[in-house]
Protein backbone atom coordinates (compact mmCIF):
# COMPACT_ATOMS: atom_id res chain seq x y z
CA UNK A 1 0.00 0.00 0.00
CA UNK A 2 1.53 3.29 -1.08
CA UNK A 3 0.09 6.65 -0.21
CA UNK A 4 1.24 10.22 -0.28
CA UNK A 5 2.64 11.87 2.84
CA UNK A 6 0.50 14.70 4.23
CA UNK A 7 2.84 17.27 2.72
CA UNK A 8 2.52 15.56 -0.67
CA UNK A 9 6.32 15.37 -0.94
CA UNK A 10 7.11 11.73 -0.28
CA UNK A 11 5.51 8.39 -0.91
CA UNK A 12 4.80 6.54 2.33
CA UNK A 13 4.69 2.74 2.53
CA UNK A 14 2.19 0.87 4.67
CA UNK A 15 2.51 1.85 8.31
CA UNK A 16 4.38 -0.30 10.77
CA UNK A 17 1.12 -1.11 12.55
CA UNK A 18 -0.50 -2.26 9.30
CA UNK A 19 2.49 -4.47 8.48
CA UNK A 20 2.46 -5.97 11.99
CA UNK A 21 -1.20 -6.87 11.59
CA UNK A 22 -0.87 -8.37 8.11
CA UNK A 23 2.42 -10.20 8.63
CA UNK A 24 1.34 -11.43 12.07
CA UNK A 25 -1.99 -12.67 10.75
CA UNK A 26 -0.25 -14.58 7.94
CA UNK A 27 2.19 -16.18 10.40
CA UNK A 28 -0.64 -17.06 12.80
CA UNK A 29 -2.73 -18.59 10.02
CA UNK A 30 0.23 -20.56 8.63
CA UNK A 31 1.12 -21.91 12.07
CA UNK A 32 -2.48 -22.83 12.89
CA UNK A 33 -2.97 -24.50 9.51
CA UNK A 34 0.28 -26.47 9.75
CA UNK A 35 -0.43 -27.59 13.30
CA UNK A 36 -3.99 -28.63 12.47
CA UNK A 37 -2.86 -30.42 9.30
CA UNK A 38 -0.27 -32.43 11.24
CA UNK A 39 -2.80 -33.34 13.94
CA UNK A 40 -5.34 -34.51 11.36
CA UNK A 41 -2.95 -36.30 9.01
CA UNK A 42 -0.40 -37.90 11.34
CA UNK A 43 -1.34 -39.99 14.37
CA UNK A 44 2.02 -39.41 16.09
CA UNK A 45 1.44 -35.65 16.04
CA UNK A 46 -0.81 -35.90 19.10
CA UNK A 47 1.79 -37.75 21.18
CA UNK A 48 2.69 -35.98 24.43
CA UNK A 49 -0.35 -33.69 24.13
CA UNK A 50 0.04 -32.55 27.74
CA UNK A 51 3.59 -31.42 27.07
CA UNK A 52 2.51 -29.64 23.89
CA UNK A 53 -0.28 -27.79 25.69
CA UNK A 54 2.00 -26.86 28.59
CA UNK A 55 4.73 -25.55 26.32
CA UNK A 56 2.28 -23.51 24.24
CA UNK A 57 0.74 -22.01 27.39
CA UNK A 58 4.25 -21.07 28.54
CA UNK A 59 5.00 -19.46 25.15
CA UNK A 60 1.70 -17.55 25.26
CA UNK A 61 2.46 -16.19 28.74
CA UNK A 62 6.00 -15.27 27.73
CA UNK A 63 4.72 -13.45 24.65
CA UNK A 64 2.06 -11.64 26.67
CA UNK A 65 4.78 -10.32 28.97
CA UNK A 66 7.54 -9.61 26.45
CA UNK A 67 5.78 -8.49 23.25
CA UNK A 68 4.64 -5.12 24.66
CA UNK A 69 8.09 -4.46 26.13
CA UNK A 70 9.83 -5.23 22.84
CA UNK A 71 7.34 -3.09 20.91
CA UNK A 72 7.87 -0.13 23.26
CA UNK A 73 11.64 -0.49 22.94
CA UNK A 74 11.35 -0.37 19.14
CA UNK A 75 9.16 2.74 19.34
CA UNK A 76 11.56 4.44 21.73
CA UNK A 77 14.33 4.10 19.14
CA UNK A 78 12.27 5.62 16.31
CA UNK A 79 13.47 8.80 14.63
CA UNK A 80 11.67 11.52 12.69
CA UNK A 81 11.48 10.92 8.93
CA UNK A 82 12.75 13.77 6.75
CA UNK A 83 10.11 15.13 4.33
CA UNK A 84 12.17 14.16 1.25
CA UNK A 85 13.39 10.79 2.58
CA UNK A 86 12.66 7.79 0.34
CA UNK A 87 11.03 4.98 2.29
CA UNK A 88 10.59 1.35 1.37
CA UNK A 89 8.81 0.22 4.51
CA UNK A 90 10.72 -3.04 4.08
CA UNK A 91 7.63 -5.24 4.23
CA UNK A 92 8.15 -8.93 4.76
CA UNK A 93 7.06 -10.83 1.67
CA UNK A 94 3.90 -12.69 2.67
CA UNK A 95 5.22 -16.01 1.36
CA UNK A 96 8.00 -15.97 3.96
CA UNK A 97 6.02 -16.59 7.20
CA UNK A 98 4.53 -19.87 5.91
CA UNK A 99 7.98 -20.91 4.73
CA UNK A 100 9.37 -20.19 8.20
CA UNK A 101 6.71 -22.45 9.74
CA UNK A 102 7.49 -25.28 7.30
CA UNK A 103 11.26 -25.03 7.74
CA UNK A 104 11.11 -24.83 11.54
CA UNK A 105 8.64 -27.72 11.81
CA UNK A 106 10.68 -29.80 9.35
CA UNK A 107 13.78 -29.23 11.48
CA UNK A 108 12.03 -31.27 14.21
CA UNK A 109 9.94 -33.68 12.16
CA UNK A 110 12.65 -34.90 9.77
CA UNK A 111 15.16 -35.98 12.46
CA UNK A 112 12.35 -37.83 14.21
CA UNK A 113 11.41 -39.62 11.02
CA UNK A 114 15.07 -40.54 10.53
CA UNK A 115 15.26 -41.92 14.09
CA UNK A 116 17.61 -39.19 15.29
CA UNK A 117 16.83 -38.02 18.80
CA UNK A 118 13.44 -37.97 20.48
CA UNK A 119 11.80 -35.32 18.30
CA UNK A 120 9.03 -35.95 15.82
CA UNK A 121 5.61 -34.90 14.65
CA UNK A 122 4.50 -33.75 18.10
CA UNK A 123 7.46 -31.35 18.16
CA UNK A 124 6.36 -30.11 14.73
CA UNK A 125 2.93 -29.36 16.20
CA UNK A 126 4.55 -27.43 19.06
CA UNK A 127 6.64 -25.41 16.60
CA UNK A 128 3.62 -24.67 14.39
CA UNK A 129 1.57 -23.71 17.46
CA UNK A 130 4.38 -21.47 18.68
CA UNK A 131 4.50 -19.77 15.28
CA UNK A 132 0.74 -19.23 15.47
CA UNK A 133 1.13 -17.65 18.91
CA UNK A 134 3.98 -15.40 17.77
CA UNK A 135 1.87 -14.28 14.81
CA UNK A 136 -1.08 -13.51 17.07
CA UNK A 137 1.18 -11.58 19.45
CA UNK A 138 2.53 -9.56 16.53
CA UNK A 139 -0.89 -8.88 15.00
CA UNK A 140 -2.66 -8.08 18.26
CA UNK A 141 -0.27 -7.16 21.08
CA UNK A 142 2.55 -5.52 19.11
CA UNK A 143 0.20 -3.72 16.75
CA UNK A 144 -1.94 -2.68 19.72
CA UNK A 145 1.02 -1.10 21.50
CA UNK A 146 2.00 0.73 18.30
CA UNK A 147 -1.58 1.92 17.73
CA UNK A 148 -1.88 3.19 21.31
CA UNK A 149 1.39 5.09 20.97
CA UNK A 150 0.29 6.56 17.63
CA UNK A 151 -2.94 7.84 19.21
CA UNK A 152 -1.12 9.23 22.26
CA UNK A 153 1.80 10.82 20.42
CA UNK A 154 0.19 11.78 17.10
CA UNK A 155 2.91 9.85 15.28
CA UNK A 156 2.64 7.39 12.40
CA UNK A 157 5.40 4.78 12.37
CA UNK A 158 7.04 3.21 9.31
CA UNK A 159 9.86 0.71 8.94
CA UNK A 160 13.19 2.15 7.85
CA UNK A 161 15.88 0.37 5.83
CA UNK A 162 18.45 -1.63 7.72
CA UNK A 163 16.56 -3.99 9.99
CA UNK A 164 18.20 -7.26 10.82
CA UNK A 165 17.90 -10.34 13.00
CA UNK A 166 20.16 -8.90 15.69
CA UNK A 167 19.62 -5.17 15.27
CA UNK A 168 15.81 -5.32 15.26
CA UNK A 169 13.39 -3.23 13.28
CA UNK A 170 14.43 0.36 12.65
CA UNK A 171 11.52 2.74 12.80
CA UNK A 172 10.83 6.26 11.69
CA UNK A 173 7.77 8.38 12.27
CA UNK A 174 5.75 11.19 10.78
CA UNK A 175 3.90 13.74 12.83
CA UNK A 176 4.05 13.84 16.56
CA UNK A 177 3.89 16.55 19.12
CA UNK A 178 7.66 17.09 19.08
CA UNK A 179 8.09 17.31 15.29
Amino acid sequence: MQETHRSGAASVPATYRERLRVEGAVLAAAGAFAGAAMLVAVGDASDRAGSTIGQLVFVALLLAALAPLIARRSLAGARPVAPDEQLSGEPTALWKPPLVVVVLAAAFVVPGELGIGSVGWDAGVRIAGGCALVGLAQALLWAGVVGADERRSGRTYVRLPGRGMTSGTKLGFFGGKDV
